[in-house]
């Protein structure tokens, strides 16, 4: 049953009491009339469109936050998987700097040694040379020496034993022989 039905059975309950059909001595009455003049104030303002709008309002305004929170979200996840893609973009491009750097000083290394040891090879071969050379020469100064040795014993040993026709006959035939080896 509607409010008016009530009231106004009840104000004919009571009217039984009062001449008339309704009792402007009764409160409800007054209420009844109040509540009527609110809500009709209410619908003449257009105070349910306010609130209906309000809320729309409010909830275009909670949409808008969700939908910038979930962008946000987004491209933060974006962001998240862009740096973590240069991170492994950048341990990769490490560890390819260190491979690189590790196989060039094996080859820095390997190039050293190479070159330490063609420089001890040239330097014992050197060496060698420097051996053969004095062995050459002292040979040759023996040699040398041990023909004028040679040679002095001998004249020596001919000038104790030869006359000196027999000397000359022996340098002479000496000239020769050199002269037709020499030819």
């Amino acid at each position: 049953m509607s409010l008016i039905s009530i009231i106004l059975l009840e104000t004919a309950e009571h009217g039984a009491t009062s001449p008339g059909l309704i009792d402007f001595a009764d409160p409800r009455l007054w209420v009844f009339f109040s509540l009527a003049i609110l809500v009709a104030l209410v619908l003449w303002k257009k105070v349910p469109a306010l609130v209906t709008k309000s809320l729309d309002e409010r909830a275009d305004a909670i949409r808008k936050e969700l939908d910038d929170a979930r962008r946000l979200r987004e491209e933060a996840q974006e962001l998240l998987a862009s740096y973590e893609r240069r991170q492994r973009e950048a341990e990769k491009e490490a560890e390819d700097i260190i491979t690189q750097a590790k196989h060039e000083a094996e080859l820095f290394a390997r190039d050293a040694r190479e070159r330490l040891q063609d420089m001890l090879q040239r330097r014992a071969e050197a060496a060698k040379r420097k051996i053969a050379q004095a062995e050459t020469r002292a040979a040759a100064d023996v040699r040398a020496h041990a023909a004028a040795l040679a040679s002095a014993t001998t004249k020596i040993a001919l000038e104790e034993s030869l006359t000196k026709t027999a000397q000359s006959k022996l340098v002479n035939e000496s000239i020769e022989e050199l002269g037709k080896s020499l030819q």
